[in-house]
């Protein structure tokens, strides 16, 4: 392991020997300087992992250095050493970015503690959180093996964030592949799970999860009352651990009181999912009963543009009782800012549905725009995009201001996403849709082991656009090619986020209840 290289600037330097040789022995290399002007050209010619300073030096006094280093790298950890704790001094070295300080005399273990603090601390972490994952990963392991049920799952898949969102502090490559190889292991597992068990789920049967249709029905509606405005805000194309990433911004204005996670219905994209939630029908019982507003894959138009109607509709079905609401879709930041100007109207009514598609969008883009391509290249810079939108965004701004009344806030999302990596060849005649993830179409080619076939969607819930149309739904991070042109496809596709079939990622999305602080 590389040397610590220290940097130590006191005009009394020699009574510190001792200090310094203890140091030495202990594997430290420090370069001593008596005065802040030399400790500065000193410091600005080689690089140092940590500086103690005298905050009483002739020439530039400690806090004088202190900026001046600060100024040269920011990030390199400043002590400052002092005979007093008066409070406009450390005020001065707060301001002036200090990380620590300590009182003459000092002693050799309080100097010690200080180090292993600031440069060790890192390294102690990144040991003991590897060494934790490597026991959980055993224990991960045995568990995919089991029969899971959907509760079981929901846990293995927080785990799994858990770990995905510690390792990510680590500069560990070799324990971020063995988590990625889990990971995928876990999604293989999950797949077969969903084939098994999706069809009981949809007609009722054994012991089905909260789907997309159940969602307002159950978790939104019974916390509707004459006396609490309740805002359901769903950000669409949000993943679990998209969320783990804005949490704690929310957090700092609302508690939480309830964190839940459900699954959304197959296939998981806008036109199936989102208008689920908002009819509280699957999609044949929407074609059924709404004939007038559900669109099939090959009909001309948006497929998710009467939200608001079928979010009325299923309101007087299941309410029963008037209810004053609004529905708003908020497509750009000018979208956001005016509905933020108007929420205190939003206050009058007893319900407020509220579509943010930023994070939809940004999945898109990530696959037209090769910039964009290349700011989020992996998971985690893709969860550090959504972080700065979120940040900055039209939605935290409404956040805050609805932490001022006394509202009830539930935020969740229609589907997650996948980034893709596996093409599986499909072939369809010129009805089937262009989704990567999900087909639907009349005699579809295929591999039987790469997909979860529907053969007769009406069993499933789902409509057809004729008597033999069939629906196939990639597994794992695999995603649908055409064999012509398909080097074409795979350059252009391959490791984008799509959404649309089955995955730990699309099906186990988070719903959870806020209250203001």
């Amino acid at each position: 392991m590389q040397e610590t290289k220290i940097l130590w600037a006191d005009d009394e330097i020699n009574l510190l020997k001792p200090h310094i040789l203890l140091l030495n022995e202990k594997g430290y290399q420090v370069t001593t300087f008596t005065n802040g002007n030399d400790a500065l050209e000193g410091f600005g010619k080689e690089h140092f992992d940590l500086v103690f300073l005298d905050e009483n030096m002739p020439g530039m006094s400690g806090l004088e250095t202190l900026s001046a280093i600060k100024n040269v790298s920011p990030d390199v950890p400043v002590v400052l050493i002092t005979k007093s704790e008066e409070e406009n001094l450390m005020e001065d070295a707060i301001g002036s970015k200090i990380d620590d300080y300590l009182i003459k005399p000092v002693n050799p273990k309080q100097v010690l503690l200080t180090i292993k603090k600031l440069i060790d601390n890192k390294r102690l972490v990144s040991e003991k959180t590897s060494m934790a994952y490597q026991q959980d990963f055993r224990r991960l392991g045995m568990t995919l093996n089991d029969r899971l049920n959907y509760e079981e799952w929901v846990e293995v898949y927080k785990k799994i964030i858990f770990w995905e969102l510690e390792l990510e502090k680590l500069d560990d490559q070799q324990m971020h592949e063995i988590l990625t190889l889990q990971k995928s292991e876990a999604n293989m597992q999950f797949s077969k799970f969903i084939e098994d068990n999706y069809m009981d789920w949809v007609n009722g049967n054994g012991k089905p999860p909260m789907l997309s249709h159940e969602l307002l029905k159950k978790k939104v509606f019974p916390l509707i009352n004459s006396t609490t405005p309740v805002f359901f805000i769903l950000i669409d194309n949000l993943r679990y651990d998209q969320w783990r990433v804005i949490n704690p911004l929310i957090t700092e204005y609302f508690r939480i009181d309830e964190e839940d996670m459900y699954s959304s219905i197959l296939p998981t994209a806008t036109q199936y999912a989102r208008n689920a939630i908002f009819s509280g029908l699957l999609p044949l019982d929407m074609e059924k009963r709404h004939p007038n507003l559900w669109l099939n894959d090959d009909d001309e138009g948006g497929k998710n543009m009467h939200e608001e109607a079928f979010l009325g509709e299923q309101i007087k079905r299941s309410l029963r009782k008037d209810c004053k609401f609004s529905y708003h879709k908020i497509l750009t930041y000018d979208d956001g800012k005016a509905l933020v100007e108007q929420s205190a109207n939003l206050m009058q009514n007893d319900f407020n549905a509220i579509v943010f598609n930023f994070v939809d969008m940004l999945s898109h883009a990530r696959t037209d725009m090769q910039m964009i391509r290349e700011l989020a290249n992996d998971d985690a810079a893709y969860r550090s995009l959504t972080l700065s939108w979120f940040e900055h965004s039209a939605l935290l701004d409404l956040l805050k201001k609805l932490a001022q009344k006394n509202v009830k806030v539930v935020l969740t999302t229609d589907h997650g996403t996948i980034r893709v990596k596996k093409p599986s060849k499909v072939i369809g005649d010129r009805s089937t849709n262009t989704n990567l993830r999900y087909k639907q179409g009349r005699n579809l080619s295929y591999n039987d082991k790469e997909v979860f076939a529907i053969k007769n969607p009406n069993d499933a819930h789902l409509p057809k656009i004729n008597i033999s149309s069939s629906y196939i739904f990639a597994k794992e991070d695999s995603y649908f090619v055409y064999p012509n042109n398909y080097n074409q496809f795979v350059n252009y596709y391959n490791e984008t986020f799509q959404h649309g079939g089955i995955s730990l990622e699309e099906m186990i999305i988070p719903i959870v209840t806020y209250s203001p602080r």
